[in-house]
C-alpha cells in the first residue's frame, strides 16, 4: 500500500463516525428543504484516467432540463463552504480519491483542457483529491489551475498536504473567499476578479 494511501486512512478512519454523522445530517437538511435525491453522482477520471463515480450532496434544483437548474438556497450555502463535497470522503475510503490531489475531471473537460494546456495531462499520474492546491488558492482560469496542479504533482509532500487540509478546513468554516491560501511564490492570478481585488486592497 502506497504511503499516501496510508496517510489518508490514518487521518480519515478515526474521524469516520463523525464524518458519517455530519454527512447524514446535511443530507437530511437537503431532503427536508428540497426533497430527494439528496446525493448527486457523476463519472470522473481518476489516476491513469481510470473512471469512477464521484459523490456529492445535491445543491441544484431538479428541473428535467439541466439548463434550467440553479443552486437551491441551502445548496448555495453548502457550496460556499465546500460542504457539498464531504461525501467524497467515501470515495477516499474506497481508494478512488485521495484527501489531497488535483480535482477529478469529467472526460470531456479533461480532453478539452489537455488540448489547451498540455501540462494538464500530468494530473493523471496522481490520485485525484478531495481538495488541492488550486482549490485552496482559489485559482481562476484553466491555465493557472494547470500550473498549480503540476506544481503540486512535482513537489507534493506530507507537510504540504497537511497545510492544504488545514486551509480547506478553515475555508469550510469561514467560506472559500475569506479562507483562501495565498498563491505560491512565482504564481500570479491574472483573472479579472483577482485583478479587481488587488486594486481595491
Amino acid at each position: 500500500m502506497r504511503f499516501k494511501r496510508v496517510f489518508d486512512l490514518v487521518l480519515l478512519l478515526p474521524l469516520l463516525p463523525f464524518i458519517l454523522l455530519l454527512i447524514g445530517g446535511l443530507a437530511l437538511v437537503v431532503f427536508l428543504t428540497d426533497g430527494a435525491p439528496v446525493f448527486f453522482t457523476q463519472p470522473r477520471l481518476g489516476r491513469n484516467r481510470k473512471p469512477f463515480q464521484i459523490l456529492k450532496l445535491r445543491t441544484m434544483t431538479r428541473e428535467d432540463d439541466v439548463r434550467l437548474r440553479k443552486p437551491t438556497r441551502f445548496g448555495q450555502w453548502l457550496r460556499l463552504r465546500g460542504l457539498d463535497e464531504l461525501p467524497q470522503l467515501l470515495n477516499v475510503l474506497m481508494g478512488d480519491m485521495s484527501l489531497v490531489g488535483p480535482r477529478p475531471l469529467e472526460e470531456k473537460d479533461a480532453a478539452r483542457l489537455t488540448d489547451l494546456h498540455a501540462n494538464f495531462a500530468e494530473r493523471f499520474a496522481a490520485t485525484p483529491g478531495l481538495t488541492g492546491l488550486a482549490q485552496v488558492c482559489q485559482a481562476r482560469g484553466a491555465a493557472l489551475t494547470a500550473q498549480l496542479d503540476t506544481h503540486y504533482s512535482r513537489h507534493a509532500n506530507r507537510l504540504l498536504d497537511l497545510q492544504i487540509l488545514l486551509r480547506t478546513a478553515l475555508m469550510n468554516v469561514v467560506g472559500k473567499k475569506r479562507g483562501a491560501l495565498p498563491l505560491p511564490a512565482g504564481f500570479t492570478n491574472l483573472s479579472p476578479v483577482a485583478t479587481t481585488r488587488q486594486h481595491q486592497a
